[in-house]
């Protein structure tokens, strides 16, 4: 302690320690090894001694350290933690700080941003639609900040039964908006979107069934492929392109001509399911087809498009209903792996590489390094002559 507490005697403290002052309990001058000196008020909270800063000396004078160390006692009394609600004022003060920005319209600019990487361009659509009716008219403007878990609640409750893929997709995109909005600094609370540990507890897990697309029996192929072989439309030389190399929908109608190389056609990373790069072995008729697609549209970056731009999401569906009402293109996938497992001894290793599978063991996947793109080929070749036997027998 030091006994006198005038300006000048507290300034000529050069010893490095802690010098309690007199009349006011708790409060310290410390005196750093750099000479530096701190007022320091120490107390005791829920029977844990803790340290607070008042401010440097002689910055801070006495009178002002006796005045925040009086208030702090207050506080204290009043059973409140003088450091936290220090931090709590800071962050409040740094919060207002940042401009508000309401859910809307950081969720329009979260899908301006985004959207080019998308696979699908009609998802920023999805996107936008879904958000709109469902989600800004509750949060729409309200700020990052104001969003809690209850005015999810009032989101996603009313269709989280009756519309569960919806509502499913409704919530994870909420939370990676409001994720963003996190990581950008627009909130400072725990993301009320999200599913485990949080969510979950306060909605019923609804059990996705397992749901097949249709398939046309393998054995059909044959003929239908000699009925689309009348058709050189460009929806039917897609979908003849689709089933002889079983790729999905959106991999054949954004193919570009210049991910031909040869006879191999390599998809980009964004446009495969499983976000990583894919070759597909060309076969015969896929080179026929392609080269035929290409003269009705010459001039297009597209491989199958009409007046330059891509063939719709639904062109090859609704052609396909013309001819086998019921089954989708999807569902060829399911017909070439049983013609495979059924009629072929290709190993179900190359067919499912030749599908573009995720392999699901991690074991596995590290092991498995090559592409198998000669024995796809002959996979391929196989399923291309099983397909086309009807009509090349026929001709």
């Amino acid at each position: 302690m030091t006994n006198s507490t005038d300006r000048r005697t507290l300034l000529s403290l050069t010893t490095p320690q802690r010098y309690s002052i007199k009349d006011t309990r708790g409060l310290h001058l410390w005196v750093r090894t750099d000479h530096r000196k701190f007022w320091i008020f120490r107390f005791t909270f829920h029977g844990v001694r803790k340290d607070a800063s008042l401010g440097s000396f002689p910055a801070v004078t006495l009178a002002e350290a006796r005045a925040k160390a009086l208030k702090m006692k207050g506080m204290i009394l009043n059973g409140i933690n003088p450091i936290e609600e220090k931090k709590k004022l800071i962050q409040e003060s740094a919060s207002n700080a940042i401009p508000k920005v309401t859910f809307k319209k950081y969720a329009t600019d979260y899908i301006k941003t985004f959207s080019p990487q998308w696979s699908n361009s009609k998802h920023a659509s999805q996107w936008t639609n879904t958000l709109t009716t469902y989600a800004f008219p509750v949060i729409g403007s309200m700020s990052m900040e104001d969003i809690a878990t209850n005015h999810i609640i009032q989101i996603l409750a009313p269709i989280w039964s009756t519309k569960h893929a919806t509502a499913s997709r409704l919530r994870g995109r909420i939370a990676k908006v409001i994720s963003a909005g996190i990581t950008a600094g627009h909130r400072t609370k725990a993301n009320p979107a999200l599913w485990e540990g949080h969510l979950e507890h306060l909605l019923p897990n609804i059990r996705k069934s397992q749901r097949h697309q249709p398939a046309l029996p393998y054995a059909e192929l044959p003929l239908l492929m000699e009925e689309l072989a009348r058709n050189e439309c460009m929806s039917s030389l897609a979908l003849q392109f689709t089933i002889l190399n079983a790729v999905r929908t959106g991999e054949t109608i954004y193919a570009k001509r210049t991910e031909i190389s040869g006879d191999v056609w390599s998809i980009p990373a964004e446009r495969m399911k499983s976000r990583r790069p894919h070759q597909v072995p060309l076969c015969s008729r896929s080179m026929e087809l392609i080269d035929t697609a290409i003269n009705l549209d010459p001039d297009s970056e597209f491989v199958f498009s009409n007046n330059l731009r891509p063939l719709s999401t639904m062109a090859m569906l609704m052609l396909l209903r013309g001819y086998r009402a019921g089954v989708t293109v999807h569902g060829f996938r399911s017909s070439m792996r049983d013609f495979v497992a059924e009629e072929t001894n290709h190993s179900s290793e190359v067919a499912e590489m030749t599908l573009a599978h995720t392999i699901a063991n991690r074991v596995e996947a590290a092991y498995r390094r090559g592409n198998l793109m000669e024995r796809r080929r002959a996979l391929l070749e196989d399923w291309q002559a099983f397909c086309l036997g009807d009509a090349s027998q026929k001709s």
